[in-house]
């Protein structure tokens, strides 16, 4: 599996990162399933650091809201049109992600994830990740999941491709993962 991160051009306010988790070879496929799982249920919480870090769904929120009553995974009800999964640990994370991979769903972290946003999280449940794009600068980021495609995408002020890498090797080692930027 090749791990890679590098910053994408999404306008002149907005700084974003591209991940992509995705097989070592000519074709390039998302990596999906448990392997892929594993993967992003330590990157997450890397990325955060110390910061208070969140889940954000915004679709299929029956399913999310039952398979997390069925887990034992604290959920907190946004705007009545969208749901937040605070920090989940390790274990419940990775099953959360392997379970709603074929979901897009958002990532953010800050005080705010504490605090509450109402303004977003109601933004969320109208726009979609769409609204994290004028809301990350109050975060330590904003991230869109789209792991069915092997893809995350960071938006933050504060996050680059090589912290990202840097933050990715630590958690990742041991695992059958190349953490890179990627090759040109």
């Amino acid at each position: 599996m090749l791990f890679e991160a590098e910053p994408l051009d999404l306008g002149p306010d907005v700084r974003a990162v591209g991940v992509e988790l995705v097989e070592d070879g000519q074709e390039r496929e998302p990596v999906r399933g448990a392997e892929a799982a594993r993967v992003w249920s330590r990157v997450l919480p890397a990325i955060a650091k110390d910061e208070p870090w969140a889940l954000d769904f915004f679709s299929h929120l029956d399913r999310v809201r039952e398979y997390c009553h069925n887990h034992a995974i604290e959920v907190r009800e946004a705007s009545g049109k969208s749901l937040v999964v605070p920090s989940p640990n390790a274990e419940k994370l990775e099953g959360l992600l392997d379970r709603f991979e074929s979901e897009t769903f958002g990532a953010r972290a800050g005080a705010k994830v504490v605090e509450g946003d109402a303004e977003l999280e109601g933004d969320l449940a109208r726009r979609g990740a769409d609204a994290y794009q004028p809301a990350f600068g109050n975060y330590f980021f904003c991230a869109i999941c789209d792991f069915e495609n092997g893809s995350l995408v960071v938006l933050s002020h504060r996050l680059w491709a090589s912290e990202i890498i840097r933050l990715a090797r630590g958690v990742l080692a041991g695992l059958d993962v190349q953490v890179r930027l990627p090759a040109n």
